[in-house]
């Protein structure tokens, strides 16, 4: 078994744990999954939500937080261990936020939420790492002709978020529900291949890694057996004592139903999944009441936007699960206890 290879690191095993914002997977959630053999990744979304000014100047606030988690997790993890950010294309500031994370030299940066076209020009020069998030080949074919035509840039990595993934989805809406779902198996059995040709090509090395519904051992086993080199996992990692997130949270994922799994619409413009709850089924009725823009995503009009996203995940993220959103993937209704990251890791590799 290998792990990810990362510049001159490479962790112990095979996983990338999903970034999640807002504050779910913070310094102690990817600090302590970098420590036990796999790649915590910080999300960078409103990370400053904890700052004394986070209200009235939230970009300074976040660009200030970026720096602190990531010292924080490479204090749990140790220098030598990987730690990673993810960085949605679609935040107002993404260039400074991608610069801020840069220059505390941040291992890797994984982005969607949009296709980050410009990424390459902001880590110029630096040792950052950068894969995209892709959910088809024909997002992947764009993405990876794009940076090198315009940067003489191959990505480090790519990520495919299939459509079982929790959060905001690359997907249509009609897309994600019966027999029109795309199968993650056969996207990346696509990826895979084109990313073979793009290797020969280059001489560069491109780790692929699956990502959206994966569950087990046996999951991970079965895409390594496709050629991915490592798979990425989010909602396993909400129920664990070291995520970030109020206990409020992490019970909302231990008591959910496969009823309660819904695809909402968002303000980021994309779909996405999360529990339905009380929140959920107020905005459907509803407009709820803005009362400040945080500035947030490039997407977002505050005058015909049905609720702010960032107060929906900051409530949620901090235990007001009836007032706030909270993202899931598909298989969250599995989920039954909460343990620790390192038995979770210790489960997850023991078929490998």
């Amino acid at each position: 078994m290998n792990g990810i290879k990362v510049g001159d690191k490479q962790s112990k095993y095979p996983i990338i744990q999903g970034g999640m914002g807002v504050g779910v997977s913070m310094h102690n959630l990817a600090g302590n999954v970098s420590k036990e053999g796999g790649i915590g990744i910080i999300s960078t979304a409103d990370i400053g939500y904890l700052e004394e000014d986070f209200v009235k100047e939230p970009m300074k606030a976040n660009l200030r937080a970026i720096g602190k988690e990531i010292k924080k997790a490479r204090e749990i993890a140790g220098e030598d261990k990987i730690i990673g950010v993810n960085i949605m294309v679609a935040l107002k500031n993404y260039s400074e936020i991608v610069k801020e994370c840069v220059k505390e030299k941040i291992d890797l940066i994984i982005s969607g939420a949009g296709i980050p076209k410009e990424l390459p020009e902001y880590v110029k020069g630096s040792k950052t790492k950068i894969a995209p998030i892709v959910s088809s080949l024909r997002c992947c074919k764009l993405i990876v002709s794009h940076w090198i035509k315009k940067y003489n840039y191959v990505p480090d990595m790519i990520v495919i978020e299939g459509p079982e993934a929790g959060g905001h989805l690359g997907f249509k809406s009609e897309e994600l529900e019966g027999s029109a779902k795309p199968k993650l198996e056969n996207i990346t059995t696509e990826v895979v291949n084109y990313i073979k040709e793009i290797e020969k090509e280059t001489g560069k090395n491109i780790p692929v890694i699956a990502a959206g519904g994966i569950w087990d051992s046996k999951d991970i086993k079965r895409f390594l057996n496709l050629g991915a080199s490592g798979v990425q996992m989010a909602t396993r990692f909400v129920a664990t004592n070291e995520c970030d997130a109020s206990i409020e949270f992490k019970k909302a994922y231990v008591n959910a139903k496969d009823d309660d799994i819904k695809i909402i619409k968002s303000p980021v413009g994309m779909p996405g999944r999360a529990i339905y709850n009380k929140f959920i089924r107020q905005i459907e009725k509803e407009k709820s009441k803005i009362d400040r823009c945080y500035s947030c995503i490039k997407t977002c009009n505050i005058a015909s936007t049905q609720y702010c996203i960032t107060k929906a995940l900051i409530n949620s993220v901090k235990g007001k699960i009836d007032d706030g959103l909270i993202f899931c993937g598909t298989n969250v209704s599995k989920i039954k206890e909460i343990v620790s990251v390192h038995d979770l890791i210790k489960e997850l590799v023991c078929e490998l």
